[in-house]
């Protein structure tokens, strides 16, 4: 028993630092699930099965997958025709604008009163 769980505990750094080591977060997800499964295992071993049943769902399933839903989200914008006005990139122009420019923005009052006092 006592083999197993220090195979069980070196397969649990090897993996952690292979999550630390890796910088893209497409391939990190997939680590990170090897991960969550490494954690399952060992604690299999260290006779906790509540406890793996719960990191198989969350550590190995769920986490990487929202990694991956969220990196997939931020890296596609969600409707490219409709942008930020304040983009300078974008088509949209404020029709306000005779010029086609962007409106200046208005300061609040507290900025105003703070002038009058400096």
């Amino acid at each position: 028993m006592t083999a197993l769980v220090l195979v069980s505990v070196t397969l649990v750094g090897v993996a952690a630092t292979i999550v630390v080591l890796t910088h893209r977060p497409e391939n990190q997800a997939i680590v990170l699930s090897v991960f969550g499964l490494a954690l399952t295992v060992m604690f299999v071993v260290l006779q906790a099965p509540d406890v793996a049943l719960s990191q198989l769902g969350v550590g190995a399933v769920v986490v990487p997958l929202m990694i991956m839903l969220t990196y997939r989200r931020v890296r596609t914008p969600a409707n490219p025709s409709r942008r930020h006005p304040r983009n300078p990139k974008s088509p949209h122009r404020d029709p306000r604008c005779a010029n086609g420019a962007l409106p200046r923005r208005r300061r609040h009052a507290g900025a105003v009163a703070l002038e009058r006092f400096s």
